[in-house]
């Protein structure tokens, strides 16, 4: 630092004190000398700072703003309507939390150890101008801030109406900006620094959390929508099973259906070759009773052949005559029965006599049957 910058903070200090001591509320008793008696009881390793000084009055010049029955305390009846009537709170509780804590009545000294432990007292000439910008929202005064390396010791001066501060030092002309500085700044004074400055690190770690919570939202996100692909295509591949199975049975039961309509068909066809069966049956034993018949028939007209042939045998041969050329039928004698013979040169080749009167006529009469029964039995 070189000696003009020296000079120039050392003006600077003594128009700050000049201001401190010029806005003193009216109607005070105490001068110069009791202020810094007062102040030495309360903070003797501050008392010959003139800075501290100056801050010390402004913060006594705050709790007396707000002690209205000038008692030396603020109860929290004076500080509800401080912060309604000054500060315009609507609803001042979580703000009397902080203010009063356990203790109901604020003195100066109260006020003064608050602010020193507070987080604003603490504060760089960067923070107070971060302050100024973001939470004050005046960034044309951030180069008179930077210039007059206010901190946040000073913090107290610019939260009391002080025209030399405002005007001259900070030259605000506005009106507006010099009530906002100033009620902004004691808000910040009386209640600590701004939720915008104060949890910086709570919103890091929100932030973190959020981008955490974030990552691993899309992740399973991720991991859902490969879960339900994996899972439709599976679902897919049954339902292409499911599909195959029903063409299946589909065919299944087409085949069923038609090895029923074959089985129908076979029955039918099977009740039709039985009743075939039955009547060739019956036709056979009719043919087999007419064949029976007809053996009985040539056994008797053999017997009765055979019979003959042994009467013909025992006959002597001149009782016998044969057939002239003529044809005529002779008889033998003594037989009532006629005998028809050829030209034979014995008696075994006479022609067999009919055992009913037919003879051959009834061979050929039989032939004819045969004939017609075979014919009939071809035909079926």
């Amino acid at each position: 630092m070189d000696v003009r910058s020296g000079v120039a903070l050392w003006v600077l200090c003594g128009l700050l004190l000049q201001q401190g001591r010029g806005e003193r509320p009216p109607g005070s008793h105490l001068d110069d000398s009791a202020i810094a008696a007062e102040f030495c009881r309360i903070d003797k390793p501050l008392c010959h700072d003139e800075d501290e000084q100056l801050s010390f009055e402004a913060v006594r010049n705050i709790h007396k703003q707000m002690d209205d029955d000038a008692n030396g305390n603020v109860d929290v009846e004076e500080s509800d309507e401080f912060l309604r009537e000054d500060l315009n709170y609507h609803d001042p509780t979580v703000k009397h939390s902080t203010f009063h804590g356990e203790d109901k009545l604020i003195s100066v000294e109260d006020l003064w150890k608050a602010w020193k432990t507070s987080e604003v007292y603490n504060w760089t000439v960067d923070e107070v101008v971060q302050w100024l910008i973001t939470y004050v929202e005046l960034p044309q005064y951030e180069e008179t801030f930077r210039k007059l390396q206010l901190s946040g010791h000073a913090m107290p001066r610019l939260a009391v109406n002080n025209a030399t501060m405002m005007g001259t030092v900070l030259k605000m002309t506005d009106r507006s900006h010099r009530q906002k500085l100033q009620l902004k700044a004691l808000d910040t004074v009386l209640f600590g620094p701004p939720l915008l400055t104060r949890h910086n690190h709570l919103k890091d770690f929100m932030l973190v959390v959020s981008i955490v919570i974030g990552v691993g939202g899309c992740w399973f996100a991720y991991i859902q929508n490969r879960y339900s692909k994996e899972h439709m295509k599976k679902m897919m591949k049954d339902l292409e099973g499911l599909h195959r199975a029903e063409q299946s049975l589909h065919d299944l039961q087409e085949r069923l259906q038609k090895a029923q309509e074959e089985h129908r068909s076979v029955e039918v066809e099977k009740v039709h070759l039985e009743k075939k069966l039955q009547d060739e049956i019956s036709i056979a034993k009719q043919e087999a009773h007419r064949l029976r018949e007809l053996r009985e028939g040539t056994e008797n007209e053999l017997s009765r052949q055979k019979y003959a042939e042994q009467e013909l045998e025992q006959r002597p041969p001149g009782g016998m005559h044969c057939q002239g050329p003529h044809g005529a039928q002779e008889r033998r004698e003594g037989a009532g029965v006629p005998l028809q013979l050829g030209c034979a040169r014995g008696p075994a080749e006479v022609a067999p006599a009919d055992p009913r009167g037919g003879g051959p006529v009834l061979q050929h009469q039989e032939a004819e049957r045969r004939e017609a029964a075979a014919g009939g039995q071809g035909r079926g």
